[in-house]
């Protein structure tokens, strides 16, 4: 059993709020995590923790800062293994796809740490007699707050853009996923003066006290709801919103693409991870003239992913996967294969396909966050395109096609952060989006976090006059 502690200035210890909470192992259903949940006074504490020693980091020159993160990364990969274990007891993820998501934040590390001395301002073209600049420094404190879905990959992200650009950061991550949060920051912590990285632990009410703190920047990934919450006590507060929330992200299959390809990729899109991906394929929309074919080869694809998907998170959130499933069948959809919950412990739900949906279904219109591949059969592409589009989300997007044309128009006219042609993964490591509507506000990773996590001065030096 883990029992986890915050950490303050140098300091762990048990959080003070008289509440705690226990995790649950989704394969077993037993118990393997404890922690004593963070007090608002705890909060206040790490924040001001945070503020005593951002003057002193900000001043740390940007190589040091970047060395620092550098020995950080080389510790995550000494402890990769026990990080993964932690986050397959915590949140199901099979251990080797741990590993690939733990190797992903260690590079991110490395990424930000060879960046960081290198993101600077740029001199302007003023007169003779002065000199005009842009410099970017540090915001100051970071409240970090982290999903539960990849809890390495991202908080190595936020966490190293911040710390790398001279910010302090004060990290909450999932209330689901503690012992991985608690285990990297002890980790982190050893190569950072003391009050660079600090640690709360609890469920929402921590994490909104920490967004309507004194922080200067709330940089979150999660869902929609809480980051709205957080937009909004930005908004009393003047700290800097930085959000990647939740997703409904659209899938089009044209009908000129090899419908048994097509399918695996929809598969890919919609079961790894078991669906609790940020941008997992969550609706799909496949052209008439291969719909049949598409759809037989996506449930054989699915009945493949089975045997090799790991559990939902917790039984909480499968009740909320199966419920929209319920739902759709309900309103006309036909299940082709899954749907249903399997007998035993754990919270495992299995690849589910939905053919014959409706936009106005809620498997749709929503995120599920599950393994569940909801089809609508289109009459063409822009068809197609025109319900891709239509959505609160503007998360990403994947378009399966042999045409330039429809590629083109996919990528300039999809209303997403991120568009992917005939591949539902990949990218270059330094890509950055900005999501859109509810799904966020903000570059999300690549060198342009480095950006979000500085601000920027307009600086003009003239020598004074002549006779002093």
């Amino acid at each position: 059993m883990n029992d986890v502690q915050q950490l303050i200035g140098a300091t762990w210890s048990a959080g003070n709020s008289g509440r705690s909470l226990t995790v649950y192992d989704p394969h077993s259903g037993d118990p393997v995590t404890t922690v004593a949940v963070s007090s608002d006074k705890d909060v206040a504490a790490a924040v001001r923790t945070a503020r005593e020693a951002a003057s002193g980091w900000a001043r740390t020159a940007p190589g040091a800062r970047a060395a620092a993160l550098h020995a950080a990364a080389a510790a995550v990969q000494e402890a990769a293994d026990e990080l993964a274990e932690l986050m397959t007891a915590e949140m199901g993820k099979p251990t080797p796809d741990a590993k690939d998501s733990i190797g992903a934040g260690i590079g991110t590390l490395r990424q930000y740490a060879e960046l960081g001395p290198t993101h600077r301002g740029r001199a302007l073209a003023g007169n003779d007699e002065a000199i005009d600049l842009m410099a970017f420094g540090p915001r100051g404190v970071v409240a970090v707050i982290t999903p539960w879905n990849d809890p390495v990959a991202v908080s190595c992200g936020l966490l190293g853009a911040a710390l790398v650009t001279g910010n302090t950061v004060v990290h909450k991550p999932s209330e689901r996923t503690p012992a991985v949060g608690w285990r990297l920051a002890q980790i982190l912590a050893p190569h950072f003066p003391a009050g660079v990285v600090t640690l709360v632990n609890g469920d929402g009410p921590v994490g909104a006290a920490l967004a309507s703190s004194d922080v200067d920047v709330v940089a979150h990934v999660g869902s929609t709801v809480t980051g709205r919450s957080i937009a909004a006590a930005c908004a009393v507060s003047g700290a800097k919103a930085l959000l990647e929330n939740g997703g409904s992200d659209p899938l089009i299959v044209d009908a000129d693409v090899d419908p048994v390809w097509a399918a695996q990729q929809a598969a890919a899109g919609s079961f790894a991870n078991s669906g609790q991906i940020c941008v997992a394929v969550e609706r799909i929309y496949v052209h008439r003239d291969i719909a049949p074919a598409f759809l037989s080869a996506l449930a054989g694809s699915a009945r493949e992913w089975a045997s090799s998907i790991g559990p939902l998170v917790d039984t909480r959130l499968r009740e909320g996967v199966h419920a929209q499933v319920k739902a759709a069948v309900s309103a006309g959809a036909t299940v082709l294969t899954g749907g249903e919950i399997p007998e035993g412990p754990g919270a495992y739900y299995p690849p589910t396909v939905l053919a014959g949906c409706t936009d106005d279904m809620a498997v749709m219109r929503d995120e599920t966050f599950g393994p569940v591949a909801p089809v609508v059969t289109v009459d063409s592409f822009e068809d197609a395109l025109k319900k891709a589009a239509d959505s609160p989300y503007g998360l990403a997007a994947t378009v399966l096609t042999g045409s330039m044309s429809h590629a083109q128009r996919a990528w300039r006219e999809l209303p997403a952060g991120t568009v992917k042609v005939n591949a539902v993964f990949g990218g270059a490591p330094g890509g950055a989006a900005h999501p859109r509507r509810s799904s966020g506000q903000g570059f999300g990773y690549g060198p342009e976090l480095l950006d979000e996590m500085t601000a920027t001065k307009a600086v003009h030096i003239e020598a004074p006059p002549s006779g002093w």
